[in-house]
């Protein structure tokens, strides 16, 4: 108990001082994700040993669960769909083809460099590492020297990609941890994909639409007082996850598919609601990079490999940008266009709530997964931190000539 509240004093403090700081190292290519990631590194059993978050950690699994079901719904709140209603334009391409080709190659991949996985732990692999994370890939879409058209086609498909990925991921869990015939896998994958994204997607929507409609009522008659008004976007996801999970569907779909109706019934006056929730998510967000950093960063590079590592680079190279240039093609892209999409693809939050989810499923090699998803976050946070800035203003000045 008493480690559970000095846990609890130095993220809470740490969070205080990087406030402090947080418009200094915006400026840096420093991020968020690698302060905190380093300091739980530092003050983990590893080091310094003032945390005692583990990876089996009920603390972690639970922080991250919420903080992956905020981000979900502020994500898809905030989506801007009259970009994905233009069929032809990138960010559908990337979702419906790109992500399917990305999990295919990276299963490909994960099968000739772990031949002691069974296929469907290569599968579950490669799906906790296919959603890009949009909270590191902010250096890259909010620099004004990259087109904007970039910069909305990249914000919206990582917006997106993980809450496609969570039912996949769910089902894949499902099934790894029954014994059935081979014959008898798909249909099972697929009952089980049909029920996790069946219930979230009627639940989140029933619950939303019940919510909002509430929410008008009694603004109408004006009940709601300023100060509670911005609880509602943190109640609701929160009621939308929880309810999922006890009935038996997927929260994190339900928090998607909330999200998304949320910011489509609410116009213009979302960004005002959404603040506190993108606030709480923001700092349960980085309580989590410290929770990884204490419980699973200095373990995984303890038993890193040969293949962990060509795994952590294809990953992060071959397996995103390949199928990023094929769906790019006909489209009328440069090949630099092409690279600095393919390349900006940074892995995170949602494949380490990902991971923490493998961890509780009990797989045989579950561990070594989690060693291999670990990896390639710390290579990606560093890879893609530190070239954001660089590359983006390369990008800006082959740019300018060609546009011009």
């Amino acid at each position: 108990m008493k480690d559970g509240y000095l846990d609890l004093a130095i993220i809470a403090i740490i969070v205080y001082l990087y406030s402090l700081v947080s418009a200094r190292l915006r400026s840096s290519p420093i991020s968020g994700a690698l302060v905190f990631l380093i300091l739980g590194v530092l003050l983990g059993p590893s080091v310094l040993g003032w945390l005692s978050i583990r990876p089996t950690s009920e603390n972690l699994k639970v922080i991250a669960e919420l903080t992956l079901s905020l981000i979900l719904f502020t994500d898809a709140a905030n989506a801007n769909l009259s970009v994905l209603r233009r069929n032809t334009r990138l960010p559908v391409r990337l979702l419906t083809l790109g992500l399917p080709l990305t999990i295919l190659l990276g299963g490909v991949v994960g099968a000739v460099l772990f031949p002691d996985l069974q296929l469907v732990e290569v599968a579950i692999l490669s799906v906790v590492l296919a959603p890009t994370d949009a909270a590191l890939g902010q250096p890259v879409v909010s620099n004004p020297l990259v087109p904007a058209a970039i910069r909305e086609d990249l914000s919206v498909e990582s917006g997106l990609n993980d809450g496609i990925c969570v039912p996949l991921l769910l089902a894949l869990l499902a099934m790894a941890g029954q014994v059935v015939p081979g014959g008898d896998a798909p249909s099972l994958l697929g009952v089980l994909f049909v029920q996790q994204l069946g219930l979230g997607l009627l639940l989140g929507g029933t619950i939303t639409f019940a919510a909002v409609w509430g929410r008008d009522r009694c603004r109408e008659r004006s009940w709601i007082s300023d100060d509670w008004q911005p609880l509602l976007a943190i109640a609701l996801p929160l009621t939308c996850f929880a309810v999922a999970q006890e009935l038996g569907g997927s929260g994190f779909i339900a928090c998607f598919t909330g999200g998304l109706l949320y910011g489509a019934v609410t116009g213009r006056s979302k960004a005002e609601e959404l603040v506190a929730a993108e606030a709480t998510g923001d700092s349960l967000s980085l309580v989590t990079w410290v929770a990884f950093g204490s419980a699973s960063a200095v373990v995984a590079v303890s038993q890193l490999s040969w293949n962990t590592l060509a795994y952590a680079v294809l990953s992060l190279t071959v397996v995103r940008m390949v199928p990023v240039a094929l769906v790019m093609g006909g489209m009328g892209r440069d090949l630099p266009t092409k690279l600095f999409v393919g390349w900006f693809g940074p892995r995170g939050l949602a494949s380490i709530v990902f991971a923490v989810l493998v961890l509780d499923a009990a797989l045989p090699h579950g561990r070594q997964i989690v060693s291999v998803v670990t990896f390639t976050i710390l290579l990606s946070i560093l890879a893609h931190g530190l070239s954001a800035s660089p590359l983006a203003g390369r990008y800006s000045a082959w740019m300018k000539p060609h546009c011009g």
